[in-house]
C-alpha cells in the first residue's frame, strides 16, 4: 500500500469517526472543558449552525479522499481544502489557548496532508 492512499484512509477515517462517531462524546481533545462538539464551538464562540457547517464539509470532504482513491484527480482539491479547515482546527484551539495535547489530533492530520502535498 502506497503512503499517499494509506494517509487518504487514515485522515478520512479520522474525520468520519469524529464527526460521525464520537460528535456527542467527551474526548480529552475537544476544546476547552467542552464535553460535545457543540459545546466546543462555543468555547470558540462560534455559531451552533457553523458546527454544523464544518461538520457537513469535513464529512463530505472525507468521503471524497475515500473516492479520490479510484479518482485521483480530485485528490489535490480535497487534500487542500482539508489543510485549511485543519489549519482553522488548530487555529482555534491556541485561540482559547488548550494545551497543546488537545490540538494535537487537528495539527497531525494537518501535518499528514501537508506531506502529500509536499513529497507528491
Amino acid at each position: 500500500m502506497n503512503f499517499f492512499l494509506l494517509i487518504n484512509i487514515l485522515v478520512s477515517l479520522t474525520i468520519l469517526n469524529v464527526w460521525l462517531l464520537r460528535f456527542n462524546k467527551k474526548t480529552p481533545y475537544r476544546g476547552g472543558a467542552s464535553n460535545t462538539l457543540k459545546e466546543e464551538f462555543l468555547v470558540y464562540g462560534l455559531p451552533t449552525w457553523f458546527m454544523y457547517l464544518i461538520g457537513s464539509i469535513k464529512v463530505t470532504l472525507a468521503v471524497l479522499l475515500i473516492v479520490g482513491i479510484w479518482f485521483p484527480i480530485i485528490n489535490q482539491y480535497v487534500i487542500y481544502s482539508m489543510i485549511l479547515l485543519m489549519a482553522g482546527a488548530v487555529l482555534m484551539h491556541l485561540k482559547v489557548k488548550d494545551p497543546l495535547k488537545k490540538s494535537l489530533p487537528a495539527l497531525s492530520i494537518l501535518l499528514l496532508l501537508l506531506s502529500i502535498i509536499i513529497l507528491n
